[in-house]
């Protein structure tokens, strides 16, 4: 990797954000991870004075599913570049009335109900447990708000429950009530394992989650319809694109809490972590190991 493939701002694009066009003096790069391989090269670029990384969550062309995803390798190659604040953008349902298709939403919460997925650094010789009451930075998720509302978002909902399901089919509707009586406000597939890895990795962490439809608990929604989804996403695509121009014009500056998640958080002796866990977890906690 070159001096030059550096970044402050890291954008994890879901569906209908594929490439930023606002980058200039724009490279890619195809980085490895103790982990695996990212889902495809990232794109790094500059919008003003801040320098960002761009990765397709699903790999150019859309061809990873959800549980398919390699989280771990996605945040870490974040954090190879330099990465302190990353932002996850991607599509969800609504479980609200008041949140229709088209308008944005900056939870701030999340239910998990994934299963099998991986979702910590840690393990194999090394223990950590970190805080996640809080699973999103309140100042990237501020910033994240007032970015879109320059861009020109007019339904903007802040705060507000993520729920993270499995996939790759859509709930049942007995699923999407259930959800509903719970108090969620959104439903999708990925953001949950990207704010778990973001914490362990000492990154803020903020999503931008665009609604594409009502969930199946909707009257007026006999189903899901991808074609309709689509559509709703080419519409907020730009919007998007736009919003992370503007995030990264305004990022937040000074430290917080998140910078330090790991502290106290590895409970293993350090005697007994193997040589190889430390190799493993260099960029991620040599700090502390």
């Amino acid at each position: 990797m070159s001096q030059d493939a550096r970044a402050t701002l890291g954008v994890i694009g879901g569906s209908g954000l594929y490439d930023l066009e606002e980058l200039s003096n724009v490279r890619r790069v195809r980085l490895t991870t103790p982990f695996g391989d990212p889902s495809d090269e990232l794109v790094l670029g500059s919008i003003g004075e801040t320098e960002l990384a761009f990765l397709p969550r699903h790999g150019r062309g859309h061809r990873i599913l959800p549980s398919e995803l390699n989280f771990r390798a996605n945040v870490h190659a974040m954090k190879q570049l330099g990465v302190t604040q990353l932002l996850a953008v991607g599509a969800v349902g609504s479980l609200k009335e008041e949140i229709a298709p088209g308008h944005v939403v900056v939870p701030d919460q999340f239910i998990d109900r994934s299963v099998g997925r991986t979702a910590t650094f840690f393990g194999e010789g090394i223990v950590a447990h970190v805080q996640l009451g809080d699973p999103v930075c309140a100042t990237l998720a501020k910033a994240t708000a007032g970015a879109a509302r320059g861009a020109g978002a007019e339904h903007l909902h802040e705060g507000g429950t993520y729920v993270n399901m499995n996939g790759p089919q859509f709930s049942t509707r007995a699923e999407s009530n259930l959800y509903r009586s719970w108090g969620a406000s959104i439903i999708g597939m990925t953001n949950l394992q990207e704010a778990k890895l973001a914490r362990e990795a000492e990154m803020c962490f903020a999503s931008l989650s665009l609604c594409t439809d009502y969930d199946c608990w909707h009257e007026s929604e006999d189903e899901v319809d991808v074609a309709a989804i689509l559509e709703v996403l080419r519409a907020n695509a730009r919007l998007a694109a736009q919003t992370v121009g503007e995030l990264a014009g305004s990022l937040p500056v000074g430290d917080c809490g998140c910078r330090h998640a790991l502290e106290g958080a590895i409970i293993s002796d350090p005697a007994a972590i193997p040589a190889e866990a430390r190799e493993r977890l260099r960029v991620v906690a040599g700090k502390y190991l």
